[in-house]
């Protein structure tokens, strides 16, 4: 039920002091109420949750009842995986709760561990069912197909059954998958060993900048003082936060290592030709979308450098660094923002979208879906996630800058998405792959700057605005083909039995990193010491996930351009359309449907061709 009152917004000004100015992460208890989620709609206390999780561990040990029996009939058949869709969703509703509570103040040692207890749940839950899709595929296509046709209630598991039968070249026999399933409770560990040492355990140091003010530099203000105007102060925070990475280069390194391994033993196992192949499998996107975006990348390096050329002239530098490139390029323009601005901003920006689009957003605020501020151990960066039956949520470290509003617009498309699978798809196609995920987030961005360029004919203020999308599209599509080719690189490594350390990792890291900014050619300089910026970036420990930050900014940018040119609302419903379709076709398909052809160089060609024509409005403002 919508809410009968629109979000009090006064209740955000006892936070204008968190946001203003957080030279520290406060502690949890002094953040506001209204900033902070409300874990209480998952479960209304530990307890609550305590006896869903007992439950369920009771019928996770009966899942196998089944087994040997899913060929006796197409009512059997669909009993079976009623039964064991149920306990996957009810699973993901435990698995929330405890997530989300780790991850708003990891220094609660409780709130690790019943991560930790749900982390060995999804793997005796794995386990328990590995013996389904060898079943499955055994029984064959045909039958299979016939079972369908025979019982209606098997409709909505048509997408699941044709992705097992897909999978049948990657496929062991029971008892093969079962032990392999088990093997899984070790897959998370190295990203459990570096999220607990960067959140909780690594000794960031502290500096005094020009102003007198001290930072202790931790993730969270790392990523908001790596954008101070003083040169001096941004180049103190940068040798000093990635010194201290530096020193911790060869643990790091040691579970970028564990990561690959996991991979290594799924490709191998499993019978794919490579780690990509393996990752990209179960979306079934063409490893060639992948490799396509990097020669994309590669060949498109000059507008990269013409952008970077033209912040060293707006900076008024006579040698654009690596440090200067999160400052802001128009001096006289200093945008900050409470909460309450932010949001509104956000749900102006996204009204093409709809009245029942933004009306849902102002019911998440004012119903606490989103968790604002940074505190004190609470996990760094942002994310939406949610589970089947229960809204979705938002992890936010909102600093007061035009980022955070467009991380909030960001994260807000992708929880919308999320609502509106949940509401339109049932419960085994509610979820979407992140090929279109990322798609959603980055169309919300885009209509943002859009707004806000309507908002104001200030040079100043419009040339802000439109070096801030360029940087977006910097780090978004070639700062993440970057990481996606790092990415590919560490895998291929594996793959042929190299060794992965720290050192290497730095080593090969910064050969890309002056490649792309083209340090030699003198466009920008990379300090040696920056090589170590890979053991920042968590994405690496998500198996292929970031080279679809680059492919979507291309498809969504595609997408809002269509939306802009058509009047008759066709380009908006295709795409709302995709929103609430959640995985009732492949990835692939879903973009085709809404407008957009990922499969060629197209949507890339499209992007490069309106970065060109920002910075020629740049430059004739400028002039």
């Amino acid at each position: 039920m919508r809410p009968s009152s629109l979000p009090r917004f006064a209740t955000f000004a006892a936070a204008l002091a968190i946001a203003a100015a957080p030279a520290f992460a406060v502690e949890r208890k002094d953040v506001p109420e209204q900033l902070k989620w409300n874990l209480a709609d998952i479960f209304p206390n530990e307890a609550a949750w305590t006896k869903s999780k007992n439950d369920l561990q009771a019928r996770i040990k009966r899942l196998e009842q089944n087994k040997g029996r899913l060929g006796a009939s197409s009512q059997t058949f669909y009993t079976a995986l009623q039964t064991i869709f149920d306990a996957s969703r009810d699973l993901r509703r435990i698995e929330l709760y405890a997530t989300l509570g780790r991850d708003e103040d990891q220094q609660v040692s409780a709130r690790r561990e019943r991560a930790q207890v749900v982390e060995q749940i999804r793997v005796d839950y794995a386990s328990a069912i590995s013996w389904v899709r060898p079943e499955i595929l055994a029984l064959g296509a045909a039958k299979v197909r016939a079972f369908e046709a025979e019982e209606k209630r098997l409709a909505p598991y048509h997408q699941y059954l044709d992705d097992i039968l897909r999978y049948a070249p990657h496929t062991l026999n029971a008892d093969e998958e079962k032990l392999v399933s088990e093997a899984g409770v070790m897959e998370g560990s190295p990203e459990r060993a570096y999220d607990t040492f960067v959140s909780t355990d690594l000794p960031y140091a502290t500096v005094t900048l020009s102003t007198g003010e001290k930072v202790r530099l931790d993730n969270a203000a790392y990523t908001k003082y790596r954008a101070v105007p003083n040169r001096a102060d941004r180049q103190l925070v940068f040798k000093t936060f990635w010194g201290k990475y530096k020193e911790f280069e060869r643990t790091l390194g040691t579970t970028l290592d564990g990561v690959a391994k996991t991979h290594l033993f799924d490709m191998k196992v499993h019978k794919y030709k490579s780690c990509l192949e393996a990752a990209s499998f179960d979306a079934n996107i063409p490893t060639t979308v992948y490799t396509r975006l990097i020669a994309d990348v590669h060949a498109s390096l000059p507008t990269l450098h013409r952008y970077l050329k033209l912040r060293k002239r707006m900076m008024g530098v006579s040698q654009l660094r690596y440090e200067d490139l999160y400052a802001s390029i128009v001096k006289d323009v200093d945008m900050k923002f409470t909460p309450e601005q932010a949001q509104e901003l956000v749900f102006a920006s996204v009204a093409p979208l709809g009245s029942s689009y933004v009306e849902t957003m102002r019911k998440g605020y004012q119903a606490r879906w989103v968790d604002w501020m940074p505190n004190t151990g609470k996990s760094s960066g942002a994310y939406s996630d949610g589970a089947f039956g229960v809204h979705p949520y938002q992890l936010m470290n909102f600093n007061g800058d035009y980022e955070g509003v467009t991380t909030a617009a960001h994260e807000w498309g992708h929880t919308m998405q999320t609502y509106l699978s949940d509401q339109a798809q049932p419960y085994p196609t509610h979820d979407y792959a992140t090929f279109v995920a990322e798609v959603a987030s980055t169309l919300n961005e885009n209509l943002l700057l859009h707004h806000m360029l309507g908002k104001t004919q200030d040079k100043a203020t419009r040339l802000f605005l439109l070096g801030n999308y360029l940087e977006g599209l910097r780090t978004t599509l070639f700062r993440q083909t970057l990481f996606a080719e790092f990415e590919l690189k560490f895998h291929e490594m594996a793959e042929k039995g190299e060794p992965i350390s720290g050192e290497k990792m730095s080593e090969m890291y910064l050969g890309l990193l002056r490649q792309y900014y083209g340090h030699n050619a003198g466009v920008c300089q990379v300090d040696s010491l920056y090589g170590v910026e890979w053991a920042y970036i968590q994405h690496f420990y998500y198996n292929f996930y970031v080279y679809q930050y680059a492919t979507s900014i291309t498809a969504s940018a595609n997408l809002a351009a269509n939306m802009r040119a058509d009047k008759t609302g066709k380009a908006r419903d295709a795409y709302m359309k995709m929103l609430a379709s959640g995985s009732s076709k492949y990835p692939i398909d879903l973009l085709k449907d809404a407008g957009v052809d990922m499969t060629t160089s197209k949507p890339f060609q499209a992007a490069m061709a309106e970065m060109n024509a920002i910075m020629n409005e740049m430059e004739k403002l400028l002039r």
